[in-house]
């Protein structure tokens, strides 16, 4: 395993992990995956309470996905959409149209979450060039968004602390406070200084995740679905992380009962098994797109768009959904709720959030500690892991938001040893 460690040093680039922490904590090298598990080589097993960043909701090594993968891997691996087209990608768009609340919907594929919101605020800009509203320019988004790490998405999802370098390179936005409880006079006071000007609005509904995993109400977003809609103004949901199940419904937005223009998804799409994302988009806007009698076709495209072993893996994903599933994340949500309750009202403990299978712990604000030592949250992040259990902290969150497929024993030992810890953590560090 050292020598393991020394060639992943050598030339791997670990997204969102500080190098230090490499070689002060070494990392645990996955060789295999079963249910809620990730497997070490050297045998230990970490439950994977964070699904793989939000993605594997459907476990690991799901019989009927890799199955779909393995019979359409021995007939077609891959063909462009440009022009061509195949029985997946045919099927798959029509699923996803389906369960939108009309199925008056055109689908881009894509790779990745950040594409799927490249597209869509693209295609909201064009969509105002090909109708002539050339002084709908600008995009809203909430404060504290994350959408991604591409350009266009990190613009609308800036933090400060993470995008600093890029700040000039970036397109200006519209950017709406925070909702506070079901008030939405605060952000309509601001959309409507630039409701002539706006093409868009861009928000994750309900849940924010990487900002903490902060929670907003049914009812603050469909204040802002009836403000796009009076005002012309296209709607675009990040579904991307609350899709398939994880806030208790198939989409986070159906507990607003609101019709939104575009949506993105990705992550669960296929399980989490490859990496498949889309686009999905009213007709009234993808009509807009005609090449006669002047061609305004979108020139924009993704090399795997559609891929159809994706395709395969999201469709078998889509029948798992709907065999049960999502009906399941209700109770095992509320167990999990349960598990964490003796945390309530701890002096170390701010507040805790649930919606759906998703529980986060936020913890009390703290003195930055000293060069080389780790915060409250990553000292509870190392204890857990020597446990068996991987989180990643956001901030000072503590969160779990672990495979849908989740039993109610798991979930409770989830709890249970999340809780140990930030109690053992309070009584260590008082």
């Amino acid at each position: 395993m050292h020598d393991d460690l020394q060639r992943d040093l050598a030339h791997v680039w670990h997204p969102y992990t500080r190098r230090s922490t490499l070689t002060d904590e070494g990392i645990p090298a996955i060789t295999a995956a079963e249910g809620i598990h990730l497997i070490a080589a050297d045998g230990t097993r970490y439950v994977d309470a964070i699904s793989s960043w939000w993605c594997v909701n459907l476990g690991h090594g799901c019989r009927e996905i890799i199955e779909a993968i393995q019979r359409q891997a021995a007939t077609l691996q891959h063909s462009i959409l440009g022009n061509l087209t195949h029985p997946g990608a045919i099927e798959l768009a029509g699923r996803l149209a389906r369960l939108m609340p009309t199925p008056d919907r055109h689908v881009l594929f894509a790779s990745d979450g950040s594409s799927a919101i490249e597209q869509a605020v693209k295609i909201a800009i064009q969509h105002r060039a090909n109708t002539g509203d050339t002084t709908r320019t600008l995009v809203a988004c909430l404060d504290g968004a994350y959408h991604g790490d591409t350009l266009g998405a990190m613009a609308l999802g800036y933090l400060e602390q993470f995008h600093l370098p890029y700040k000039k390179h970036l397109f200006p936005v519209v950017r709406l406070p925070f909702p506070a409880a079901d008030d939405f006079s605060e952000a309509r006071a601001l959309l409507d200084i630039h409701a002539r000007e706006l093409t868009a609005v861009v928000v994750e509904p309900l849940l924010q995740g990487a900002s903490g995993m902060r929670l907003y109400s049914a009812c603050w977003l469909n204040a802002l679905a009836s403000w796009c809609r009076t005002n012309g103004v296209i709607l675009i949901l990040d579904e991307i992380a609350t899709g398939f199940g994880r806030t208790g419904t198939w989409f986070a937005y159906e507990q607003a009962r609101i019709d939104p223009d575009i949506v993105c998804v990705g992550k669960g799409l296929s399980g989490g098994t490859l990496p498949i994302s889309a686009t999905i988009v009213r007709d009234a806007i993808y009509d807009s797109f005609r090449d006669l009698p002047r061609d305004h076709t979108l020139q924009h495209g993704h090399t795997f768009c559609g891929n159809p072993i994706a395709c395969a893996a999201a469709l078998a994903a889509l029948d798992l959904y709907a065999g049960g599933v999502i009906e399941r994340v209700p109770l095992l949500g509320q167990r999990l709720r349960a598990g964490v309750q003796p945390l309530d009202n701890h002096p170390r403990v701010r507040a805790i959030r649930h919606l759906g299978l998703m529980t986060a712990v936020e913890l009390q604000a703290e003195p930055p500690p000293p060069p080389g030592q780790p915060t409250r949250a990553h000292r509870i992040r190392r204890a857990l892991l020597a446990r068996g259990i991987l989180l990643r902290p956001l901030g000072p969150v503590l969160y779990l938001m672990p495979p849908l497929v989740s039993t109610e024993a798991d979930l409770d030992a989830m709890a249970a040893a999340l809780v140990e810890e930030v109690l053992r953590d309070a009584e260590t560090h008082r």
